[in-house]
């Protein structure tokens, strides 16, 4: 498996733009980030050319996510903000060589479920479908509903069950550890159930959603286990360091493991929960 950096969540100490270079310097050779709202599109292109860095996946636009915005493809009331937003994306990709953007659903409004994930369901099936066009994968997460609300998708079954009913090849489930452990554990065996249809994993330990090694979850074993499960695709560092200091929070990953592939021997995690 491989170790990227979200940007969006990482590296705050610093300017958007200026993070790029911080996470190659930092020894990374890869990096994720959520929709750059109120960013020159032309100028997140050039800083991450500027870094020689590879984007292993970005958010389509999911609303302003500082403010509570959670996803717009289930909201009946702003899905066409996530329409017009998708070729806009898709074309973000193909200039930057990323394979892979993230589709947020948003959050259920009383009484309207049903109708959200049918939504939902027609605004990821056209965004895949634009998507395969350029050989692109499009990933559907579960969020926990602790401190991001009543979020549509909240499961990994209802994960799971959505990315199937929109029938679609390149519709991937996005695999966070953290949202999956505060809402339900087991991770290890969903993983195993699931690891088919997994295209993207992204990793904070819980409950602060701090680094690995902070807190209930058994990185080394979860990481282990993915790895005997011939996953080898990126993993995304999608965490707030636990004293506000970045580079301070990647002690757990030695350099040697943050560019290509990684050597999970050499991962210091204390143990705690597997899920």
């Amino acid at each position: 498996m491989k170790f990227d950096v979200n940007v969006s969540i990482l590296f705050k100490e610093l300017p958007f733009l200026e993070r790029f270079s911080a996470a190659r310097d930092a020894g990374f050779s890869a990096v994720e980030f959520w929709w750059p709202t109120g960013e020159n599109l032309d100028e997140v292109e050039a800083a991450i050319k500027d870094s020689g860095l590879s984007v292993a996946l970005f958010n389509f636009d999911a609303g302003d996510m500082a403010n509570g915005d959670r996803g717009l493809a289930g909201d009946p009331d702003r899905h066409e903000q996530f329409r017009e937003n998708v070729p806009v994306a898709l074309e973000l990709a193909e200039r930057l060589g990323c394979g892979k953007l993230n589709a947020l659903v948003g959050h259920e409004k009383p009484g309207r479920r049903d109708e959200q994930l049918e939504l939902a369901r027609e605004s990821v099936r056209f965004a895949a479908e634009e998507a395969e066009k350029r050989g692109v994968e499009v990933m559907v997460e579960a969020v926990n509903t602790f401190e991001n609300g009543p979020f549509l998708l909240h499961t990994t079954k209802g994960m799971v069950d959505f990315v199937e009913s929109v029938g679609r090849g390149n519709v991937k489930s996005q695999y966070d550890v953290y949202h999956m452990q505060r809402m339900e554990g087991n991770l290890a065996a969903n993983l195993r159930e699931h690891i088919e249809g997994i295209g993207h994993v992204q990793i904070a330990d819980s409950p602060g959603r701090n680094e690995p090694g902070t807190g209930e979850i058994n990185y080394g074993y979860v990481l282990s286990e993915l790895d005997a499960l011939g996953y080898d695709r990126y993993v995304g560092l999608e965490y707030n360091p636990s004293d506000g200091d970045t580079l301070a929070s990647f002690g757990w990953l030695p350099s040697a493991s943050r560019s290509g592939d990684a050597n999970l021997k050499n991962l210091e995690l204390h143990g705690g929960e597997d899920g």
